[in-house]
């Protein structure tokens, strides 16, 4: 390891920041220093290792072709320096930390743990309510669940739950209502942020392409359902996001079907993680309580359903 006495390490950590993100601006973000100073870590990187790494474009610093063989390297190594950083910070091999979307955490997972406390009283639970996907091979996270597609790159993903749509509204609404088609008269609250349409649940009932009458649009699932439940409109919402304010009386399901939007719940963990008996259990109890919740939520919306043509499907 004699060849890193020529070369500083934070001059390689900053060519290793700016080739993953794109920029000076972004790298200089990331090491909490300034754009000035990543830009000199870098030309004096070339400088010791004698090859120019990057590209200096309109669009962002574009890595060379020898550019490009170091970084890859440069990244590896770096992923494992971060991996043994988090080994060391461990204090608790009885303690979990799970990295939760906040929505999910506060609408569903939450009040359920005192669940799970009592099937593994030896293990204690740190949740981290995050919506960036954080890789658990470099950092101190030992399980994340995320929605999304299941293709993040270096990471291992197992399916916990298909995402599922359906609009809902609150009992006073769903009154006024005959028909799918009566919805389009009705204030519509928007997510903001959502990796799905209202296309997505009206092209199920045929009503693909037609225009919906937004009255408040929000960048956070939660405030949306706070919304339909004050009475202000109908949500296109998903299993996890309502289930509790279906079974509570505070929301109901005007009309199915529940359309599949490609996206689901899914486990991720690091791509090369050992099997660990405090992730199986912490997975096996979620998957039961989810499955049974899935169970009730169905059988309240199909109670309530007066036209048995639009109960949600049974998958």
């Amino acid at each position: 390891m004699q060849n890193l006495n020529l070369v500083h390490l934070n001059g390689l950590r900053a060519v290793e920041a700016v080739g993953r993100l794109g920029s000076l601006q972004a790298a200089a973000t990331e090491l909490g220093v300034s754009i000035g100073a990543v830009s000199q870590q870098v030309i004096k990187s070339e400088q010791q290792l004698g090859r120019q790494l990057f590209e200096r474009t309109p669009k962002g610093m574009v890595a060379t072709e020898v550019g490009q063989v170091i970084l890859a390297r440069l990244g590896e190594g770096f992923r494992l320096l971060s991996s043994a950083v988090a080994a060391a910070h461990r204090r608790d091999e009885n303690v979990l930390t799970i990295s939760v979307a906040p929505v999910f955490a506060a609408r569903w997972l939450v009040n359920r743990l005192g669940s799970f406390s009592e099937r593994c009283p030896d293990i204690s639970l740190r949740i981290d309510a995050s919506s960036s996907l954080t890789d658990p091979a470099t950092s101190d996270i030992d399980l994340c669940i995320r929605v999304g597609r299941g293709t993040w790159p270096g990471v291992r993903s197992e399916l916990l739950l298909e995402q599922q749509v359906f609009p809902v509204c609150t009992p006073t609404l769903a009154a006024r209502l005959k028909a799918p088609a009566d919805l389009l008269n009705l204030p519509v609250i928007r997510d903001g942020r959502a990796m799905f349409s209202w296309d997505v649940w009206l092209r199920e009932v045929g009503l693909a392409g037609r225009p919906v009458e937004s009255r408040h649009v929000f960048n956070e699932a939660s405030l949306c359902l706070d919304a339909a439940i004050s009475g202000q409109g109908v949500m296109l919402a998903w299993q996890t996001l309502a289930s509790h304010a279906i079974q509570a009386g505070q929301l109901v399901v005007p009309f199915g079907p529940w359309a599949k939007t490609g996206d689901g719940h899914y486990f991720v963990t690091a791509e090369n993680a050992r099997r660990s008996e405090r992730i199986e259990a912490f997975k096996r109890w979620l998957r039961e309580e989810l499955a049974a919740d899935m169970a009730k939520l169905k059988q309240v919306v199909a109670t309530g359903c007066e036209q048995p043509p639009w109960q949600p499907a049974s998958d």
